[in-house]
Formats: structure tokens, C-alpha cells, sequence
């Protein structure tokens, strides 16, 4: 049984649960209970603040985390990184009052930077030779400005929209985010074993975000150019149909790039064109 700790709240709790339901992995998202087992999976699931995963996944409290890089990178615990699961996607950076004139990274020499995140504005500024006063809150760090209580913020941006809302403006962007799945390093085998299931399912989720499974009838005249046009994961599958002059065509095309390709194939004479969404995908 793998023990794996979570965000209790906020979006990389939302994220979560939704990435273990689109793997199949049923939990209760119901938090009043602190220890939630899987009842299709050898999974338990531990409820926690954010910033005491890394440490509870690193002295094998829990198994795994899935955890912000952000807080990661912070509590600088002994953990491995086994995935990065590509969302939750944030960045940390330097924010000033927008009247101030930015002139580079040496206008916070001798000013006071409030912050959520002391370990990694220290090694920012040690990188760059400033000096600065770090004054740590552990609350709304973005109206620290406002009332006096420091020059400038480190902190966590997403939209932006909070920075634009207490009169701030963004200069320095020091780190990206995003969500990672960490290990205990002392992992046994066994439970290895079921980590690598895991991770294949996380996998099969991940390729068919953004792809369609489309299905459409083709003239056998055009068939050629057609098949040309596809960008499919190897060939198309084709299918003979009862009228000799015709065939069915299958095939998997990404969002990207949708419309521009199906554009291309009803001028080549395709018709019947039937898009599916994907829920996972096995390569």
C-alpha cells in the first residue's frame, strides 16, 4: 500500500483529485477525514498543508507527494522528483509599487523585501550580490507595500491580477512552477512497483490531453494526399466500405492544429468527419 500526501485545499487539490479520477483511482475528496484509502487502488490518501509535504514524504511519513515546486524547492528536503505533472503552473518573482522607477535587480540593494519564500529570494539575491532585509509573513505578503511594511514582495504570480490589484507591478520573475509527484528515497521495492503503475497511468492521461480521435469517410482517389495531411502517431487505420470508391479513415489529431487539418481534408473530398475526445491513451 503507497501512502501519498496531498494538498488539503486550494487548486493543487482540485488538480489532484481530478488527475487521480482521470487514472481510475477512486478516492473520497472529502477532507474531514485526515487518511483517505483508494477502493479500486493500493493508494491511501494523506491530507496535509502544502508546505509540510516535502518533509513528510522525506522522513516517510508518506510515500509520495504531490507538491508545488515552489514549496519544494523552499523546504529543500531530501526527496526525489519522480514526475512533473504539468499543472498547477505558477511563477515566483520580485513585485514593486508600479509608480517606482525599476532601473534592474541592484534597486533592492538596502531594501526590505517581504516574503513567503526566505530560502529562495536568499538564493536569488546571494546570486546577484544583494543585500537586502527579507521579512518573512506567512499571510497576504501583497499589501506589505501598502502599509509601510516593506519595499518590495517575493511571492508566488499566477494571473497577475492580485499583483495589478495593490498597485504592483512584476519585475523579476526568479522561479516557474508547477506540480511535482516526490519520493521517499527509502521506498521498497514493492511499493516501487506500484509507484511505476501509477506513473503509467499519469502517463496515459497525459498523452491524450488535447487530442481528438477522428473518424471519417475518404474517396480511395484522394486517399494518398489525405493520408499525407495526417500527422497521426504512426499510420491512419483504413477501413474498406461497402461502396469500392470510398474508405474510412482513422486517426488521432492534436487540438492545436485541428481545425487547420480538418480544413485540409474536406477540400481533399473527406466527408462524415466524426471527432471523439480522448481520455487516455496508451503508446
Amino acid at each position: 500500500m503507497l501512502r501519498i500526501a496531498v494538498q488539503s485545499k486550494g487548486r493543487l487539490f482540485d488538480d489532484t483529485m481530478n488527475l487521480l479520477a482521470e487514472a481510475d483511482i477512486k478516492v473520497s475528496a472529502s477532507r474531514r477525514t485526515l487518511l483517505v484509502q483508494s477502493s479500486n487502488f493500493p493508494l491511501e490518501v494523506l491530507y496535509l498543508r502544502d508546505d509540510d509535504i516535502p518533509q513528510s514524504v522525506a522522513n516517510g511519513v508518506a510515500d509520495l507527494g504531490i507538491v508545488g515546486e515552489n514549496e519544494f524547492v523552499e523546504r529543500h528536503e531530501e526527496a526525489d522528483i519522480v514526475d512533473r505533472l504539468g499543472f498547477s503552473k505558477c511563477r515566483l518573482s520580485l513585485a514593486i509599487p508600479k509608480e517606482i522607477n525599476y532601473p534592474g535587480v541592484e534597486w533592492f540593494n538596502g531594501k526590505k523585501i517581504a516574503t513567503s519564500y526566505p530560502f529562495i529570494l536568499q538564493t536569488f539575491l546571494d546570486k546577484h550580490h544583494i543585500k537586502a532585509d527579507i521579512h518573512v509573513i506567512t499571510g497576504s505578503v501583497e499589501i506589505s507595500p501598502g502599509i509601510g511594511l516593506a519595499d518590495g514582495i517575493f511571492d508566488i504570480v499566477s494571473s497577475g491580477s492580485t499583483l495589478v490589484s495593490n498597485n504592483l507591478r512584476e519585475v523579476e520573475v526568479v522561479m516557474q512552477s508547477e506540480a511535482l509527484l516526490i519520493a521517499n528515497r527509502q521506498m521498497s521495492e514493492e511499493k516501487r512497483q506500484i509507484l511505476n503503475d501509477m506513473l503509467f497511468r499519469f502517463e496515459a492521461v497525459r498523452q491524450a490531453e488535447d487530442k481528438k480521435y477522428v473518424r471519417m469517410n475518404a474517396p480511395k482517389a484522394r486517399l494518398k494526399e489525405i493520408i499525407e495531411v495526417l500527422p497521426g502517431l504512426k499510420s491512419p487505420t483504413i477501413i474498406p466500405l461497402a461502396d469500392e470508391a470510398w474508405c474510412s479513415v482513422h486517426t488521432v489529431l492534436d487540438q492545436k492544429r485541428f481545425w487547420e487539418i480538418i480544413g485540409k481534408l474536406k477540400e481533399l473530398g473527406a466527408q462524415g468527419i466524426l471527432v471523439t475526445p480522448i481520455e487516455k491513451m496508451i503508446l
